[in-house]
């Protein structure tokens, strides 16, 4: 199915997924915006930043298991940018408690908005977010 399909999809009434024998109702997205904390070194590079390998596998993680759909730095870098699938706030703000860099307090949840993605082009002509195929 191509992105925009399941963008619908997710609108439809009645749809949902099977937990346990029964359909709950599908996830919510949301616009997460994290910022940088108390212990963010101004003067070094994100990948430069303290405990750089483990805040980037645990992200990774997130990718993997669904919960970020995509995300990065936004503007000049004070802050990043996360389209998020998830329950609601507070499975967002416990997820991300636990990243190494929330505990090191070199990143914090800035703002937390529900969002209707209702356009997702991902997938239709066959290339990644990258550009390559």
């Amino acid at each position: 199915m191509m992105g925009v399909q399941i963008s619908a999809m997710l609108d439809m009434p009645g749809r949902g997924m099977s937990v346990g024998g029964r359909t709950v109702g599908a996830m919510a997205n949301f616009a997460v915006r994290l910022v940088h904390g108390p212990n963010w070194d101004q003067g070094r590079p994100i990948r430069e930043q303290d405990g750089w390998d483990e805040h980037a596998a645990f992200m990774d993680g997130l990718v993997e298991d669904g919960f970020i759909i995509l995300g990065g730095p936004v503007g000049d870098g004070e802050q990043t940018l996360h389209a998020v699938e998830a329950a609601g706030e507070d499975e967002i703000r416990t997820r991300l408690a636990l990243d190494p860099w929330a505990s090191a307090g070199l990143l914090r949840v800035g703002s937390i908005e529900r969002w209707a993605l209702w356009l997702d082009g991902r997938g239709l002509d066959g290339r990644g977010l990258d550009g390559r195929g």
